[in-house]
């Protein structure tokens, strides 16, 4: 075999992990059956690729290498990522780029606003990378392109999957005054999996940030998520349900870790799709209004058809 170094070209390929090139390859267990999903080649597809591309926007559907990407372009639903493409975090389960990150796009907000129209969303979800060198943590450029939706497609709900906002003082109250619909920020995993699975974050502080956006404005949906197959145990899956429901979060997700390359954590294990049922059941038991929990399962997927739920499920509790 031959190797080819290249000491040539004046511009090498950036590593996408930079962080995790020398890390020892983890290997993950094959997938089972109910985890496998076709590709994504219908025309609905090809038509949301198209206005994505026109606008220069960048998704978290492409980033992190969703696996229910061909199902929601095909119905014309994506999850934009605003605020570039390049994360200050190097969470070991995710594949969106790690580094520096470039200047704000100031037209970006209306970028998403136009592109809100022409797919015709009736429900948007709006994530973000994390932007630690950001003194308001991107808050503001949140609070710029809720309002610049709102302004272009009224009548379109907006939900948001927010960063933590880490030590980023009266970042979340400016979101918060935006008036999104859904606050959505995602725990990920059980607190004892943090320092190997999201270091750059703090367990209670997420639960803080969720209950804190019930204290600034009751109507707003809240909503997290987590993963599991990273080597949690079935009680500390059930402690976090509690500790969302301290917070009064409304609705719960919980999903299937699929590992985007042998650099990143290793799948532990499987969860079957009946634990996940198991899961589902413990948690509208313990008050959620709204929970999706499947091998498939992400954050944005039929967020749309959830927020309907949603709504229904707190007018039939307040009768």
């Amino acid at each position: 075999m031959v190797v080819l170094v290249d000491t040539v070209s004046v511009n090498q390929v950036r590593p996408r992990h930079p962080e995790k090139v020398n890390r020892p390859d983890a290997l993950s267990p094959p997938k089972p059956d109910w985890i496998r999903v076709r590709a994504p080649n219908t025309r609905g597809y090809a038509d949301t690729r198209k206005i994505v591309k026109e606008n220069g926007l960048v998704t978290v559907c492409e980033e992190a290498g969703c696996p229910n990407i061909g199902e929601c372009w095909d119905k014309k639903h994506a999850t934009f990522m605003i605020m570039g493409d390049t994360c200050t975090r190097a969470c070991a389960f995710c594949n969106v780029k790690t580094g520096m990150p470039g200047a704000l796009d100031a037209a970006e907000p209306e970028h998403v606003a136009e592109a809100t129209f022409k797919l015709g969303l009736a429900h948007i979800v709006i994530t973000s990378v994390d932007r630690d060198d950001l003194a308001d943590g991107g808050a503001e450029h949140f609070a710029q392109t809720i309002r610049a939706i709102r302004a272009r497609c009224p009548t379109t709900t907006i939900e948001i999957l927010t960063p933590d906002f880490l030590r980023k003082e009266g970042a979340l109250e400016v979101v918060a005054a935006a008036k999104p619909d859904v606050f959505n920020h995602n725990l990920e995993t059980v607190p004892a999996r943090y320092l190997t699975v999201r270091p750059g974050a703090r367990y209670f502080h997420s639960i803080r940030l969720l209950q804190r956006v019930k204290e600034i404005d009751p109507t707003i949906f809240t909503k997290s998520g987590i993963m599991v197959g990273l080597g949690e145990e079935r009680h500390e899956v059930l402690q976090v349900m509690d500790d969302l429901r301290s917070a009064e979060v409304d609705f719960l997700t919980i999903g299937q870790y699929l590992q985007p390359t042998r650099k990143h954590h290793a799948v532990m294990r499987y969860v079957t799709p009946e634990e996940f049922a198991g899961y589902e059941k413990v948690a509208y038991t313990k008050g959620f209004l709204m929970v999706s929990a499947s091998p498939l399962t992400r954050s944005s997927h039929h967020a749309g058809e959830d927020f309907a739920k949603l709504q229904a499920a707190r007018l039939a509790r307040a009768r």
